[in-house]
């Protein structure tokens, strides 16, 4: 991993994403290497070309006594929306404390995501909040699938173990299933896992980019060989996802649970 320091002129930022106002990433860059993931594009903003996305962090450096809490009051904070908050070296370098630390006292909805054991770390801080939601994103129970496409996140159980640490906390949370992989993704298996300790849910597809596609098919190739004509169907055919979508609907109407469907074809816009 190489790791470098850069200063940062802000660590709050205006969002592009729909329902967020600001987002908040505490570093450029990621540990988790997952082979789907969307942020690689950071490369080309940041003076990393020729490097390869998930094997560069740079420690962001800031004022973090410039974050005035109630300048959020009444918006929505995301953290994060290009790298993970609770990345090991978080441990180290602790940007992420450091923020939630300073924003104490905002009426703001703060919504945190991570695929991270280290964020039951920060429950003393999530207490101090009374709009603050945790929420662990997952795509599949099965540990060696998850080694794959996610080589350096914590293990799904160890996810659902800190999801569920969390909502005893008193911690409103939430199970983001996501990526959706085709045929490979078991959400019902995901839900009954998680019923007793989320209080929403959240669904987002496999987002296929070209500079993730040929990570996915070589991995869909050599562990679901029979699932590639499939894969190369909702590659072209954005529709296909359409029915996946009505089906978790209809789902999760059937419960009466709590929930928000996040499928977008190409990236997120405010349209």
């Amino acid at each position: 991993m190489k790791i470098d320091f850069r200063e940062a002129k802000s660590i709050i930022t205006k969002s592009n994403i729909p329902s967020i106002d600001y987002v908040i990433n505490p570093y450029t860059g990621c540990q988790h290497g997952c082979i789907y993931c969307y942020a690689e594009f950071m490369i080309r903003f940041t003076n990393h070309k020729g490097d390869k996305w998930g094997q560069f962090l740079d420690i962001k450096q800031f004022d973090f006594n410039k974050i005035k809490p109630q300048k959020y009051n009444g918006k929505r904070l995301l953290l994060s929306s290009v790298t993970d908050p609770y990345i090991p070296l978080e441990l180290k370098y602790e940007n992420t404390r450091k923020i939630l630390e300073k924003l104490v006292g905002t009426t703001a909805h703060i919504s945190i995501l991570t695929k991270s054991k280290f964020v039951v770390r920060d429950i003393d801080i999530f207490k101090k909040f009374d709009n603050l939601e945790v929420g662990i994103s997952i795509s599949t129970l099965d540990a060696e699938f998850a080694k794959i496409i996610e080589r350096g996140a914590s293990r799904p159980e160890e996810r659902l173990e800190a999801l569920k640490e969390i909502h005893e906390n008193g911690i409103k949370t939430y199970t983001f299933i996501s990526p959706l992989f085709p045929k490979i993704t078991n959400y019902k298996a995901i839900m009954k896992k998680t019923k007793d300790y989320t209080d929403s849910y959240m669904f987002e597809n496999l987002n296929f980019r070209p500079h993730n596609i040929p990570r996915i098919f070589k991995i869909i190739k050599e562990k679901y060989p029979k699932l590639l004509p499939i894969y190369e169907n909702f590659r072209k055919d954005h529709s296909q996802w359409d029915m996946i979508e009505s089906e978790i609907d209809a789902f999760c109407k059937n419960l009466n649970l709590e929930y928000k469907i996040e499928f977008h074809h190409g990236g997120f816009s405010k349209s």
